[in-house]
């Protein structure tokens, strides 16, 4: 089954065609990083309107890299959520103008279950059950995969995400947006490694929170005896690192699963993927850093899971800005 998967949630515009779900065959992003450089951050009205400019020219090259016409297309599945409103409405309207247009159905997309099908593009489908860490800029969450279409979230983040304290840490020492590949390649420069900031263990949960972290580097960096910033980047890198690799690792261990899945932007950390390698004596399944950000394959890898979920592009759709599992991703009653 061809599917054509269209993402447009945050800043990156993306479309991939995959076939049933595992094979690949073209995946094309129009970043918007340079623009949101000037602004240090993602202004969402910004966002919306780069995606208007690009969704069509990115539609068009993916179905031409992967070789096909609108023949060769099943069905499109687009991001309907979790995501920032007015860019959700550009790739979602695309495609179910698209599917319109080509007779073709629509499978509305979880962004967060999209993060995690990249696990299943060209490789062998990992074992299940399975622990999921999805760790991005606007998430942080921990989640048990029972089958392939059982999502039970565990824990999540109680404040800041992950991808989110790496951008603001990155402005407290004058590094450019996105926070995370400057602050990991800063940190390469460290050369003491002595100092240790403080790590949110929230013992007897499965949560996460990283505004403690943020607050100390910001009362760091206003001190007289800041160290260099390339320590302080190091021992901010290494604090989120511990705690999402032995969060992880520990669940997985009281779970019993077979294997732990790891994904999201923030997975494409260099230190994190070592760091949960050295942590994990099970199967670890990270997507390669280009499937780690949003992309459109991993949304088209989630719509053929979701298969005999399609619908006509004349049903009641609409986005859902706000985490949409109700379904899938439901939480743990305590």
């Amino acid at each position: 089954m061809n599917i054509l998967g269209i993402e447009s949630s945050c800043d990156e515009t993306a479309a991939s065609v995959v076939v049933d779900g595992r094979q690949m065959l073209s995946s094309i992003v129009a970043s918007q990083t340079s623009l949101h450089e000037i602004t240090d951050g993602i202004v969402p009205e910004v966002a919306a309107r780069e995606h208007l400019r690009a969704i069509v020219p990115v539609i068009r090259e993916a179905l031409s890299v992967a070789n096909m016409s609108w023949n060769d297309i099943d069905a499109i599945g687009a991001t309907s959520g979790p995501g920032l409103p007015g860019a959700l409405l550009v790739g979602f309207n695309a495609a179910r103008g698209l599917a319109y247009a080509k007779d073709l159905p629509i499978i509305p997309v979880d962004h967060i279950e999209g993060h995690l099908r990249a696990c299943w593009i060209d490789i062998d489908p990992p074992p299940l059950p399975a622990i999921a860490l999805v760790v991005s800029g606007g998430h942080t969450e921990l989640l048990r995969i029972e089958s392939d279409h059982s999502f039970t979230r565990l824990g999540s983040t109680r404040d800041d995400a992950a991808g989110e304290a790496f951008d603001k840490v990155a402005r407290l020492l004058g590094l450019p947006y996105p926070g995370g590949p400057p602050i990991s390649a800063l940190s390469e420069q460290a050369t003491e490694k002595t100092l240790r900031l403080p790590r949110a263990w929230l013992k007897g949960t499965n949560d996460f929170s990283f505004s403690g972290l943020k607050t100390a580097v910001l009362n760091l960096v206003k001190s007289e005896d800041c160290p260099e910033g390339a320590e302080v980047a190091w021992a901010f890198q290494e604090s989120v690192c511990d705690v999402l690799a032995k969060k992880t690792a520990n669940l997985a261990r009281r779970e019993k699963v077979e294997s732990v899945l790891v994904a999201g932007g923030v997975a494409a950390n260099r230190r994190l993927r070592d760091v949960l390698q050295d942590h994990i004596d099970i199967d670890l399944r990270i997507p390669p850093p280009s499937l780690c950000t949003d992309n459109g394959a991993m949304i088209a890898a989630a719509a053929f899971a979701h298969r005999d979920e399609a619908q006509s592009p004349n049903a009641a759709l609409d986005i859902e800005p706000t985490a949409m599992r109700k379904k899938r991703l439901k939480a743990k009653s305590a």
